[in-house]
């Protein structure tokens, strides 16, 4: 996927240039910091015909438009004329307050320039401050992740295996609901579809994806010969099925048909894909599996998926969970990934493991309103180190805030009980994100 950033350092030659070409020059230096591949223009865009002949032939999934001094609405009318992208508006501090002149005066042209954004009806992010403040680079940090992302969904082929159970329809998604508000295509295709094609591999065939699925998860030859056979059939129907149609992510049925139907769960082989960088929820969760690539997109890691289970006061701490399934890099390393059997159905093989601590996480998830709009839940905290909870796999989040108010506050909310957990701090990229989509972030 290629994504390009485009600096707009706009402004005019009355104001105080030695000035407007420090900050000019910072600028560029902590852009191609975060980014190497920002196109930056040679010089200061001090004039309309100096923007509008830079901005000739140029594309890009985000702009960077930097008020170097104060400059009219015309700047950004061209600008927005022009490009088709989200902006970053980007004001800068006025440098010296001595009593004599505004050097910069970026405040007003800001304020000019947000009003013309608003009247196109253009979202829009915001920052204030100089390049060599720490915060200034979070934020433009996070905004170019979140431009990333929000141009990643749109050639994200989303994968719908079978329909959600019974009472899950909170996970069921429309085709055009996906495209409309993310960008994504939606593909749905029967669970029947992958089992039929598990049924009819040879032992020599599924051969590499038993030895890969050994490689990664501990206690295989504890599991039922033959079940243990099937669990490798349904990796390689799921693995060669998301290569040969380039899905990033995907929600699967699990229950009952992969224990009434086929034998074995599919839980496993969830966890896996999730490691091989396709994005998996079970329970046909499309929404989770959305969240989950959003997670994964943002912090760079494998994303873990479950339910809020247990909520502990004194350590502040609210455990998610999840029945057999995980990205195998999330298990602590003292235990690894281990097969198990299904904690209810006594079949396996499953995942069972605690997850490794994290000093810093984020729980997520893109959700609906009663009237069909989509939200963003959002909390910081961190994993602890604790041992699996329960059978299945579980990992221990702190959160930074008060976790029974977070709790109470998300049933109240009517939130859905699956939830992504982000190995990594992306609430900011979260926030962003949500606002480049026009979807609202409830923060917890």
């Amino acid at each position: 996927m290629s994504f390009t950033t485009i600096y707009l350092p706009i402004g005019v030659g009355t104001f105080h240039l030695e000035s407007a070409q420090e900050q000019f020059d910072r600028s560029v230096t902590l852009l191609k910091e975060a980014d190497g591949s920002v196109i930056c223009p040679d010089k200061m865009l001090l004039s309309l015909d100096a923007l509008q002949a830079f901005l000739a032939g140029q594309n890009a999934d985000l702009a960077i438009v930097q008020n170097l001094t104060f400059a009219n609405a015309a700047y950004m009318s061209e600008i927005l004329h022009r490009l088709d992208c989200p902006v970053l508006l980007w004001t800068l501090r006025e440098p010296v307050i001595d009593g004599t002149r505004l050097r910069l005066n970026s405040l007003t042209g800001a304020f000019s320039a947000a009003n013309t954004l608003t009247a196109f009806g253009r979202r829009f992010e915001y920052v204030f401050g100089s390049p060599q403040e720490d915060c200034v680079r979070k934020k433009i940090t996070a905004v170019m992740n979140a431009a990333r992302v929000k141009t990643a969904l749109r050639s994200l082929r989303l994968l719908q295996v079978g329909h959600t159970p019974q009472g899950f329809g909170f996970g069921r998604a429309l085709d055009a609901d996906m495209r409309k508000v993310f960008g994504v295509t939606l593909e749905s295709i029967e669970a029947r579809e992958l089992i039929d094609t598990a049924k009819g591999y040879s032992d020599e065939e599924l051969a590499p994806y038993l030895a890969d699925a050994r490689s990664r998860i501990g206690g295989l030859e504890q599991i039922n010969e033959k079940n243990v056979r099937d669990f490798a059939a349904l990796y390689k129907s799921y693995a060669e099925y998301v290569k040969a149609h380039q899905i990033g992510a995907l929600a699967s049925r699990c229950w009952p048909d992969f224990f009434t139907a086929f034998g074995t769960p599919v839980c496993a082989v969830l966890g896996i894909l999730n490691d091989l960088g396709a994005a998996s929820a079970c329970e046909a969760d499309a929404y989770g599996a959305l969240t989950m690539y959003v997670a994964a997109q943002l912090s760079g890691k494998s994303a873990f998926f479950g339910d809020p289970v247990s909520l502990d006061e004194t350590e502040n701490t609210v455990t998610f969970w999840h029945c057999g399934m995980a990205p195998c890099s999330l298990a602590r390393c003292d235990t690894g990934a281990c097969a198990g059997v299904h904690c209810n159905r006594k079949i396996g093989p499953t995942l069972e493991f605690g997850c490794r601590a994290e000093e810093k996480v984020t729980v997520l998830r893109i959700g609906r309103k009663p009237d069909g709009s989509f939200r963003l839940f959002a909390a910081r905290g961190k994993a602890l180190d604790k041992p699996q909870q329960f059978y299945g796999v579980s990992t221990v989040i702190q959160t930074e805030s008060d976790a029974r108010q977070l709790v109470e506050n998300a049933v109240k909310g009517g939130w859905e009980p699956h939830f992504a957990v982000a190995f990594g701090d992306i609430y900011d990229d979260v926030c962003a994100l949500g606002n480049l989509l026009n979807v609202p972030v409830e923060a917890f």
